[in-house]
Protein backbone atom coordinates (compact mmCIF):
# COMPACT_ATOMS: atom_id res chain seq x y z
CA UNK A 1 0.00 0.00 0.00
CA UNK A 2 2.93 2.46 1.20
CA UNK A 3 4.29 2.46 -3.35
CA UNK A 4 1.35 2.72 -4.50
CA UNK A 5 0.12 5.91 -1.84
CA UNK A 6 4.07 7.34 -2.22
CA UNK A 7 4.04 7.28 -6.01
CA UNK A 8 0.18 8.87 -6.04
CA UNK A 9 1.81 11.86 -4.12
CA UNK A 10 4.86 12.20 -6.29
CA UNK A 11 2.45 12.19 -9.30
CA UNK A 12 0.34 14.93 -7.86
CA UNK A 13 3.27 17.12 -6.86
CA UNK A 14 5.20 16.65 -10.34
CA UNK A 15 1.19 17.81 -11.97
CA UNK A 16 0.59 21.02 -9.77
CA UNK A 17 4.42 21.62 -10.65
CA UNK A 18 3.99 21.80 -14.16
CA UNK A 19 0.51 23.07 -13.93
CA UNK A 20 1.55 25.74 -12.11
CA UNK A 21 3.97 27.04 -14.43
CA UNK A 22 1.99 26.43 -17.62
CA UNK A 23 -0.78 28.09 -16.35
CA UNK A 24 1.03 30.85 -15.33
CA UNK A 25 2.85 30.99 -18.57
CA UNK A 26 -0.67 31.34 -19.61
CA UNK A 27 -1.75 34.22 -18.09
CA UNK A 28 1.12 35.97 -18.58
CA UNK A 29 1.17 34.90 -22.26
CA UNK A 30 -2.64 35.95 -23.09
CA UNK A 31 -3.98 38.36 -20.30
CA UNK A 32 -7.27 38.72 -21.65
CA UNK A 33 -8.27 34.89 -22.21
CA UNK A 34 -9.39 34.13 -18.60
CA UNK A 35 -11.23 31.21 -20.21
CA UNK A 36 -8.32 29.63 -21.46
CA UNK A 37 -6.53 29.43 -17.90
CA UNK A 38 -9.78 28.34 -16.29
CA UNK A 39 -10.28 25.53 -18.67
CA UNK A 40 -6.88 24.59 -18.44
CA UNK A 41 -6.97 24.84 -14.47
CA UNK A 42 -9.86 22.56 -14.90
CA UNK A 43 -8.35 19.95 -17.28
CA UNK A 44 -5.84 19.67 -15.22
CA UNK A 45 -7.55 18.52 -12.04
CA UNK A 46 -9.53 16.55 -14.07
CA UNK A 47 -6.09 14.45 -15.06
CA UNK A 48 -4.78 14.36 -11.80
CA UNK A 49 -8.31 12.19 -10.62
CA UNK A 50 -7.56 10.28 -14.42
CA UNK A 51 -4.01 8.83 -12.98
CA UNK A 52 -4.79 8.74 -9.57
CA UNK A 53 -7.95 6.20 -10.38
CA UNK A 54 -5.82 4.50 -12.66
CA UNK A 55 -3.28 3.63 -10.36
CA UNK A 56 -5.68 2.67 -7.46
CA UNK A 57 -7.10 -0.08 -9.69
CA UNK A 58 -6.30 -3.11 -8.99
CA UNK A 59 -3.58 -4.74 -11.23
CA UNK A 60 -2.89 -8.32 -9.71
CA UNK A 61 -6.37 -9.65 -8.46
CA UNK A 62 -7.96 -7.14 -11.70
CA UNK A 63 -9.24 -8.73 -14.56
CA UNK A 64 -7.32 -8.84 -17.59
CA UNK A 65 -9.46 -6.06 -18.84
CA UNK A 66 -8.66 -4.25 -15.82
CA UNK A 67 -5.18 -4.14 -16.58
CA UNK A 68 -5.15 -3.46 -20.02
CA UNK A 69 -7.51 -0.69 -18.90
CA UNK A 70 -4.60 0.66 -16.37
CA UNK A 71 -2.07 0.45 -19.21
CA UNK A 72 -3.65 2.54 -21.77
CA UNK A 73 -4.64 5.17 -18.96
CA UNK A 74 -1.11 5.55 -17.57
CA UNK A 75 -0.34 5.83 -21.14
CA UNK A 76 -2.59 8.33 -22.30
CA UNK A 77 -1.78 10.84 -19.01
CA UNK A 78 1.67 10.11 -19.79
CA UNK A 79 1.05 11.09 -23.38
CA UNK A 80 0.09 14.59 -22.16
CA UNK A 81 2.10 15.20 -19.49
CA UNK A 82 5.67 14.22 -21.09
CA UNK A 83 4.98 16.68 -24.21
CA UNK A 84 3.71 19.65 -21.25
CA UNK A 85 7.58 18.54 -19.56
CA UNK A 86 9.24 19.16 -22.67
CA UNK A 87 7.14 22.22 -23.25
CA UNK A 88 8.72 23.46 -19.98
CA UNK A 89 12.07 22.50 -20.40
CA UNK A 90 12.37 24.48 -23.69
CA UNK A 91 11.02 27.73 -21.76
CA UNK A 92 13.67 27.12 -18.57
CA UNK A 93 16.55 26.85 -20.91
CA UNK A 94 15.26 29.87 -22.90
CA UNK A 95 15.93 32.19 -19.90
CA UNK A 96 19.71 31.93 -19.90
CA UNK A 97 19.42 33.24 -23.47
CA UNK A 98 16.67 35.68 -23.20
CA UNK A 99 18.91 38.15 -25.06
CA UNK A 100 18.96 36.10 -28.13
CA UNK A 101 15.73 34.51 -27.85
CA UNK A 102 12.34 35.92 -27.34
CA UNK A 103 9.61 34.29 -24.97
CA UNK A 104 7.61 34.44 -27.61
CA UNK A 105 10.06 31.96 -30.20
CA UNK A 106 10.69 29.78 -26.79
CA UNK A 107 7.08 29.27 -26.25
CA UNK A 108 6.44 28.32 -30.36
CA UNK A 109 9.45 25.85 -30.11
CA UNK A 110 8.29 24.67 -26.85
CA UNK A 111 4.55 24.13 -28.57
CA UNK A 112 6.66 22.16 -31.62
CA UNK A 113 8.29 20.11 -29.46
CA UNK A 114 5.39 19.13 -27.03
CA UNK A 115 3.39 18.70 -30.38
CA UNK A 116 6.10 16.37 -32.12
CA UNK A 117 6.77 14.16 -28.64
CA UNK A 118 2.65 13.79 -28.64
CA UNK A 119 2.70 12.49 -32.06
CA UNK A 120 5.64 10.29 -31.81
CA UNK A 121 4.08 8.78 -28.63
CA UNK A 122 0.24 8.10 -30.28
CA UNK A 123 2.11 6.94 -33.35
CA UNK A 124 3.88 4.15 -31.28
CA UNK A 125 1.15 3.21 -29.58
CA UNK A 126 -1.66 3.45 -32.73
CA UNK A 127 0.83 2.34 -35.46
CA UNK A 128 4.07 0.92 -34.79
CA UNK A 129 2.78 -1.69 -32.09
CA UNK A 130 1.34 -3.32 -35.05
CA UNK A 131 3.77 -3.35 -37.40
CA UNK A 132 5.41 -6.02 -38.07
CA UNK A 133 9.51 -6.11 -39.18
CA UNK A 134 11.08 -9.57 -40.00
CA UNK A 135 14.69 -9.56 -39.37
CA UNK A 136 17.17 -12.06 -41.64
CA UNK A 137 20.04 -13.31 -39.89
CA UNK A 138 22.43 -15.76 -40.65
CA UNK A 139 24.34 -17.35 -38.26
CA UNK A 140 27.69 -19.36 -39.71
CA UNK A 141 29.20 -21.25 -37.92
CA UNK A 142 32.15 -24.29 -38.73
CA UNK A 143 29.83 -26.44 -36.22
CA UNK A 144 26.62 -26.28 -38.38
CA UNK A 145 25.86 -30.30 -39.66
CA UNK A 146 26.08 -30.55 -43.41
CA UNK A 147 22.53 -31.37 -43.71
CA UNK A 148 21.30 -28.52 -41.89
CA UNK A 149 23.15 -25.80 -44.28
CA UNK A 150 20.33 -23.30 -45.05
CA UNK A 151 18.15 -24.85 -41.92
CA UNK A 152 15.58 -21.63 -41.66
CA UNK A 153 14.70 -21.48 -37.63
CA UNK A 154 11.58 -18.31 -37.58
CA UNK A 155 12.21 -16.90 -34.02
CA UNK A 156 9.19 -15.24 -32.51
CA UNK A 157 9.42 -13.83 -28.83
CA UNK A 158 7.20 -11.99 -25.99
CA UNK A 159 3.72 -11.86 -27.64
CA UNK A 160 1.89 -11.05 -24.62
CA UNK A 161 -1.32 -11.67 -26.04
CA UNK A 162 -3.44 -10.67 -23.02
CA UNK A 163 -2.94 -7.32 -24.12
CA UNK A 164 -5.22 -7.57 -27.23
CA UNK A 165 -7.70 -8.66 -25.18
CA UNK A 166 -10.15 -10.50 -27.62
CA UNK A 167 -9.06 -8.84 -30.49
CA UNK A 168 -7.26 -11.64 -33.09
CA UNK A 169 -6.40 -9.42 -35.82
CA UNK A 170 -3.18 -8.55 -34.98
CA UNK A 171 -2.23 -12.50 -33.76
CA UNK A 172 -3.69 -13.32 -37.25
CA UNK A 173 -1.38 -11.20 -39.03
CA UNK A 174 1.64 -12.76 -37.09
CA UNK A 175 0.72 -16.13 -38.66
CA UNK A 176 0.13 -15.00 -41.40
CA UNK A 177 3.14 -13.46 -41.80
CA UNK A 178 5.03 -16.66 -40.15
CA UNK A 179 3.68 -19.06 -42.62
CA UNK A 180 4.38 -17.05 -45.39
CA UNK A 181 8.11 -17.31 -44.87
CA UNK A 182 8.40 -21.02 -44.77
CA UNK A 183 10.21 -21.66 -42.14
CA UNK A 184 11.70 -25.49 -41.38
CA UNK A 185 11.38 -24.82 -37.89
CA UNK A 186 9.18 -22.35 -35.66
CA UNK A 187 10.75 -21.41 -32.09
CA UNK A 188 9.02 -18.98 -29.62
CA UNK A 189 11.07 -17.98 -26.80
CA UNK A 190 8.49 -16.99 -23.60
CA UNK A 191 6.54 -14.67 -22.66
CA UNK A 192 2.95 -15.60 -24.49
CA UNK A 193 0.87 -14.05 -21.99
CA UNK A 194 0.76 -11.29 -19.06
CA UNK A 195 -0.47 -12.71 -16.21
CA UNK A 196 -2.59 -15.71 -16.45
CA UNK A 197 -2.80 -18.52 -18.97
CA UNK A 198 -6.71 -17.71 -19.64
CA UNK A 199 -5.49 -14.86 -22.16
CA UNK A 200 -4.17 -17.18 -24.76
CA UNK A 201 -8.01 -18.93 -24.92
CA UNK A 202 -8.81 -16.45 -27.75
CA UNK A 203 -6.19 -17.18 -29.84
CA UNK A 204 -5.85 -20.99 -29.31
CA UNK A 205 -6.69 -21.97 -32.73
CA UNK A 206 -5.51 -19.17 -34.63
CA UNK A 207 -1.98 -20.18 -32.96
CA UNK A 208 -2.21 -23.64 -33.88
CA UNK A 209 -2.27 -22.62 -37.78
CA UNK A 210 1.55 -21.97 -37.37
CA UNK A 211 3.29 -24.47 -39.85
CA UNK A 212 6.46 -25.52 -39.99
CA UNK A 213 8.17 -28.91 -41.63
CA UNK A 214 9.76 -29.82 -38.09
CA UNK A 215 7.01 -27.75 -35.74
CA UNK A 216 6.75 -25.54 -33.66
CA UNK A 217 9.01 -25.41 -30.17
CA UNK A 218 7.94 -23.13 -27.32
CA UNK A 219 9.47 -22.55 -23.95
CA UNK A 220 8.23 -20.16 -21.18
CA UNK A 221 9.00 -16.51 -19.83
CA UNK A 222 8.89 -14.57 -16.50
CA UNK A 223 5.28 -13.72 -17.35
CA UNK A 224 3.73 -17.16 -18.21
CA UNK A 225 3.80 -18.47 -14.45
CA UNK A 226 1.64 -16.88 -13.05
CA UNK A 227 3.85 -14.61 -10.56
CA UNK A 228 2.49 -11.27 -11.55
CA UNK A 229 -1.28 -12.35 -10.28
CA UNK A 230 -3.03 -12.86 -6.86
CA UNK A 231 -3.95 -16.67 -6.87
CA UNK A 232 -6.24 -17.89 -4.27
CA UNK A 233 -3.53 -20.84 -3.11
CA UNK A 234 -0.75 -22.27 -4.57
CA UNK A 235 -3.16 -25.11 -5.90
CA UNK A 236 -5.02 -22.14 -7.73
CA UNK A 237 -1.53 -21.16 -9.45
CA UNK A 238 -0.43 -25.01 -10.40
CA UNK A 239 -3.45 -25.40 -11.78
CA UNK A 240 -2.78 -22.26 -14.07
CA UNK A 241 0.69 -23.78 -15.21
CA UNK A 242 -1.12 -26.91 -16.06
CA UNK A 243 -3.19 -25.31 -18.05
CA UNK A 244 -0.57 -23.32 -19.69
CA UNK A 245 1.12 -26.62 -20.74
CA UNK A 246 -1.55 -28.01 -21.76
CA UNK A 247 -2.81 -25.80 -24.29
CA UNK A 248 0.38 -24.95 -25.57
CA UNK A 249 0.41 -28.70 -26.64
CA UNK A 250 -3.32 -28.43 -27.78
CA UNK A 251 -2.17 -25.90 -30.56
CA UNK A 252 0.75 -28.28 -31.54
CA UNK A 253 3.53 -26.74 -29.69
CA UNK A 254 6.44 -28.95 -27.75
CA UNK A 255 6.63 -27.00 -25.06
CA UNK A 256 10.06 -27.51 -23.86
CA UNK A 257 10.24 -27.47 -19.81
CA UNK A 258 13.69 -27.85 -19.08
CA UNK A 259 14.02 -30.73 -22.11
CA UNK A 260 15.81 -31.65 -25.32
CA UNK A 261 14.53 -32.44 -28.75
CA UNK A 262 16.38 -33.83 -31.46
CA UNK A 263 15.76 -32.68 -35.49
CA UNK A 264 16.85 -35.22 -37.88
CA UNK A 265 18.34 -34.77 -41.71
CA UNK A 266 19.40 -38.02 -42.76
CA UNK A 267 22.34 -39.04 -40.67
CA UNK A 268 22.75 -35.71 -39.31
CA UNK A 269 21.27 -34.33 -36.51
CA UNK A 270 20.83 -31.12 -34.03
CA UNK A 271 19.48 -30.46 -30.82
CA UNK A 272 17.11 -28.13 -29.33
CA UNK A 273 17.53 -27.33 -25.66
CA UNK A 274 14.18 -25.53 -23.86
CA UNK A 275 15.11 -24.13 -20.05
CA UNK A 276 12.49 -22.82 -18.09
CA UNK A 277 13.09 -18.95 -17.45
CA UNK A 278 16.34 -18.10 -15.89
CA UNK A 279 15.70 -14.93 -14.17
CA UNK A 280 18.04 -12.92 -12.43
CA UNK A 281 16.59 -11.02 -9.34
CA UNK A 282 13.53 -9.74 -8.72
CA UNK A 283 12.38 -12.48 -11.40
CA UNK A 284 12.46 -15.91 -10.27
CA UNK A 285 14.60 -19.21 -11.80
CA UNK A 286 13.21 -21.98 -12.92
CA UNK A 287 15.30 -22.94 -15.79
CA UNK A 288 18.23 -26.00 -15.22
CA UNK A 289 20.30 -26.45 -18.15
CA UNK A 290 21.60 -29.68 -16.33
CA UNK A 291 18.52 -31.13 -16.35
CA UNK A 292 17.78 -30.06 -19.90
CA UNK A 293 20.82 -31.08 -20.86
CA UNK A 294 22.89 -33.24 -18.99
CA UNK A 295 26.01 -33.11 -21.20
CA UNK A 296 26.31 -29.58 -23.01
CA UNK A 297 30.45 -30.01 -23.78
CA UNK A 298 29.19 -33.11 -26.28
CA UNK A 299 29.98 -32.48 -29.99
CA UNK A 300 26.28 -32.34 -31.00
CA UNK A 301 25.42 -28.86 -32.75
CA UNK A 302 23.25 -27.47 -30.14
CA UNK A 303 20.67 -24.29 -30.08
CA UNK A 304 19.78 -23.15 -26.43
CA UNK A 305 16.06 -21.58 -25.71
CA UNK A 306 16.37 -19.32 -23.07
CA UNK A 307 13.78 -16.60 -22.47
CA UNK A 308 16.21 -14.04 -20.19
CA UNK A 309 19.35 -13.68 -22.84
CA UNK A 310 21.37 -13.07 -19.16
CA UNK A 311 21.36 -16.54 -19.14
CA UNK A 312 23.76 -16.42 -21.80
CA UNK A 313 26.17 -13.57 -20.61
CA UNK A 314 26.61 -15.29 -17.45
CA UNK A 315 26.72 -18.71 -17.71
CA UNK A 316 26.94 -19.30 -21.15
CA UNK A 317 29.27 -17.41 -23.06
CA UNK A 318 32.30 -16.94 -20.18
CA UNK A 319 32.26 -20.88 -19.57
CA UNK A 320 34.45 -22.72 -22.31
CA UNK A 321 33.06 -27.13 -21.41
CA UNK A 322 29.61 -25.13 -22.88
CA UNK A 323 29.14 -26.00 -26.38
CA UNK A 324 26.49 -24.45 -27.41
CA UNK A 325 26.48 -22.99 -30.97
CA UNK A 326 23.52 -20.90 -30.69
CA UNK A 327 20.97 -19.76 -28.30
CA UNK A 328 18.23 -17.35 -28.68
CA UNK A 329 16.71 -15.06 -26.24
CA UNK A 330 14.05 -12.57 -25.90
CA UNK A 331 12.65 -10.55 -22.60
CA UNK A 332 14.06 -7.18 -23.16
CA UNK A 333 11.63 -5.51 -25.90
CA UNK A 334 14.37 -3.16 -26.07
CA UNK A 335 12.33 -1.44 -23.46
CA UNK A 336 9.89 -0.50 -26.67
CA UNK A 337 11.87 2.03 -27.63
CA UNK A 338 14.40 2.30 -30.23
CA UNK A 339 16.70 4.73 -32.30
CA UNK A 340 19.02 3.05 -34.84
CA UNK A 341 20.83 0.70 -32.36
CA UNK A 342 20.38 2.41 -29.50
CA UNK A 343 17.47 1.49 -26.77
CA UNK A 344 17.38 2.50 -23.41
CA UNK A 345 17.75 -0.99 -22.51
CA UNK A 346 21.15 -1.22 -22.90
CA UNK A 347 21.32 0.64 -19.26
CA UNK A 348 19.68 -2.67 -17.97
CA UNK A 349 21.04 -5.28 -20.73
CA UNK A 350 24.54 -5.68 -22.61
CA UNK A 351 22.58 -8.14 -24.98
CA UNK A 352 19.41 -6.33 -25.29
CA UNK A 353 18.32 -6.74 -29.58
CA UNK A 354 20.42 -8.82 -32.27
CA UNK A 355 23.20 -10.99 -32.88
CA UNK A 356 26.01 -11.44 -29.82
CA UNK A 357 28.81 -13.68 -30.54
CA UNK A 358 31.67 -14.36 -27.82
CA UNK A 359 35.36 -12.60 -28.31
CA UNK A 360 37.36 -15.59 -28.50
CA UNK A 361 34.57 -18.12 -30.17
CA UNK A 362 32.40 -17.71 -32.88
CA UNK A 363 31.06 -20.94 -32.76
CA UNK A 364 28.71 -19.51 -29.62
CA UNK A 365 26.48 -16.92 -30.98
CA UNK A 366 23.32 -15.42 -29.24
CA UNK A 367 20.39 -13.79 -31.01
CA UNK A 368 18.14 -11.53 -28.79
CA UNK A 369 14.67 -10.92 -30.15
CA UNK A 370 12.99 -7.83 -29.52
CA UNK A 371 9.37 -9.44 -29.12
CA UNK A 372 6.13 -8.75 -30.79
CA UNK A 373 3.87 -7.66 -27.80
CA UNK A 374 3.76 -5.05 -25.72
CA UNK A 375 3.44 -4.89 -21.66
CA UNK A 376 3.09 -2.51 -19.12
CA UNK A 377 3.48 0.40 -21.60
CA UNK A 378 0.82 -0.51 -24.96
CA UNK A 379 3.43 1.12 -27.32
CA UNK A 380 6.38 0.71 -29.21
CA UNK A 381 8.33 3.81 -29.82
CA UNK A 382 10.81 2.01 -32.80
CA UNK A 383 11.71 -1.32 -31.53
CA UNK A 384 9.49 -2.59 -34.44
CA UNK A 385 7.35 -6.22 -33.26
CA UNK A 386 10.43 -8.44 -34.95
CA UNK A 387 10.06 -11.96 -36.29
CA UNK A 388 13.39 -13.09 -37.03
CA UNK A 389 14.45 -15.80 -40.02
CA UNK A 390 17.63 -17.10 -38.77
CA UNK A 391 19.23 -19.39 -41.45
CA UNK A 392 22.23 -21.52 -40.41
CA UNK A 393 24.97 -21.83 -42.47
CA UNK A 394 28.09 -23.94 -42.38
CA UNK A 395 31.34 -21.68 -42.40
CA UNK A 396 33.70 -23.10 -45.30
Amino acid sequence: MRLPLLLISLIVIFNIAIDLYIWHTIKRTCRHCKSISRIYAISSIILTIFIITAIALPRKSGSDTVLVSVMWMIYSYFSIYIPKLLYCIILWMSIPFKKYVTRQKANLIGIIVAFFAFTIMWWGAAINRLNIKVANIDVISSTVPEAFDGYRILQFSDFHVGTYGSDTSYVHKVVECINDLKPDLVVFTGDIVNRRTTELMPFISILSKIKAQDGVISILGNHDYGDYCSWPDNNAKDKNLLKMDSLQRAMGWMLLRNQSSVITRGTDSIKVIGVENWGEPPFKKYGDLQKAYPHPDDSNFKILLTHNPEHWRREIAPDDSMKIALTMSGHTHAMQIQAGHWSPSAWRYSTWGGLYKTKNNNDKQLYVNIGLGTVGVPARIGATPELTLLTLRKQK
